[in-house]
């Protein structure tokens, strides 16, 4: 078997096992190729509508090239707030503290690691009475904001 030969029936496996991945019925290149490009928009949108639903931040582009979650749940008498990013991030944590204090919340108990990546679980309880009308949504905006303003800066 010539090197073409070789060459050929290796893209001919490669394209097959791409036909199967992503469920296509086609039979020529072209084909194969645009449905699994449609299977990859599609898996995109799968997605998004999930770091929706799980409110796990989008914010993974050029302006903001830290992937992050950041989720928030309302207690009794404040919020349990978790952060977290994919890597080490010094100076983050002053940043996340000062808008506790800006949106009138005590951190009662906390754990974080800056190891590899930035990691945060808190609950903050109300210290005033305007952290009355905050809500878990209002805490999570304030806490992006100030990751992204906090990326900007590095």
């Amino acid at each position: 078997m010539s090197s073409r030969d070789r060459k050929k029936a290796s893209v001919y496996r490669k394209l097959q096992r791409l036909r199967s991945a992503v469920n296509s019925t086609a039979v020529n290149k072209t084909s194969i190729i645009v449905d699994a490009s449609r299977y990859i928009e599609e898996l995109k949108e799968k997605v998004e509508v999930l770091d929706q639903e799980t409110g796990t931040s989008g914010i993974s582009t050029s302006q903001n090239p830290l992937p992050m979650q950041v989720a928030v749940e309302a207690l009794e008498k404040g919020f349990l707030i978790n952060v977290f990013l994919e890597k080490n991030c010094p100076g983050l944590l002053v940043s996340i503290l000062e808008i506790f204090e800006e949106l009138g919340l005590d951190v009662l108990d906390a754990r974080v690691s800056c190891q590899e990546n930035f990691q945060l679980e808190a609950i903050g309880g109300d210290n005033q009475s305007n952290a009355e009308g905050i809500d878990a949504q209002m805490v999570k905006q304030a806490v992006m904001q100030a990751i992204s303003k906090w990326s900007e800066n590095i």
